[in-house]
């Protein structure tokens, strides 16, 4: 949490907070809209995702929103206390963003925008992750290894595993399990030493079922 810490009063401080916490991509974080947050039930709504289209021939720039690359991208994820305290907060500085710009504000409802309303350039994304990483003294790294970063976080947890598959929103557990075979070593090593104790406390007690 290295990266989070130094991020703080950062434009993209919940950005990466979001990212290395639930493993939300980058266009799904970018697509969020504050009606996907249910402040009151404690829930977020994975529904879309945003793609950027470099000028062609004289055209501008572009950001569409899409669905979601497969039908388990669209997801409900259940919001931890902190994460909700972070976005009532950010709201509250974007308001007052709101504000000072006035009549320039494109009002798309975006949760992450750039400080007009607009959708966030990918290339500002980088250029703002980057620096935040730097003033971390962390190693370079994409920003969509923060998602890597959130499953391996959780599943040093102790997480089920399907209970991250669909944080991520893969299609099937499969995906999650090939992609983090590294981590299932360590946690399969830990699981061997609380047996280990277990069965030293059960020695001790006599009933090896009970203790457990």
């Amino acid at each position: 949490m290295q990266l989070v810490q130094a991020a703080r009063g950062h434009r993209i401080e919940n950005i990466i907070l979001l990212a290395v916490t639930l493993g939300l991509r980058r266009g799904e974080l970018l697509g969020l809209h504050w009606d996907d947050v249910d402040f009151e039930q404690g829930m977020l709504y994975v529904k879309r995702t945003v793609s950027y289209v470099p000028p062609y021939e004289g055209a501008q720039h572009t950001h569409i929103e899409t669905d979601p690359k497969t039908a388990t991208s669209k997801r409900t994820i259940i919001l931890p206390a902190f994460i909700l305290e972070a976005l009532k907060n950010h709201r509250s500085v974007q308001l007052q963003e709101r504000l000072k710009a006035g009549k320039t504000w494109k009002n798309n409802n975006l949760i992450f925008c750039n400080a007009v309303g607009k959708h966030v350039a990918p290339t500002t994304l980088t250029d703002q992750f980057k620096h935040a990483l730097r003033q971390a003294n962390l190693a370079d790294m994409r920003f969509h290894d923060l998602r890597h970063s959130a499953a391996t976080i959780l599943l040093s947890m102790g997480v089920n595993i399907k209970v991250i598959q669909e944080l991520l929103g893969h299609a099937n557990i499969s995906i999650t399990l090939n992609i983090y075979s590294h981590v299932t070593p360590t946690m399969q090593r830990d699981a061997m030493k609380d047996l280990d104790q277990q069965y030293q406390l059960a020695q001790k007690g006599g009933n090896m079922a009970q203790s457990m």
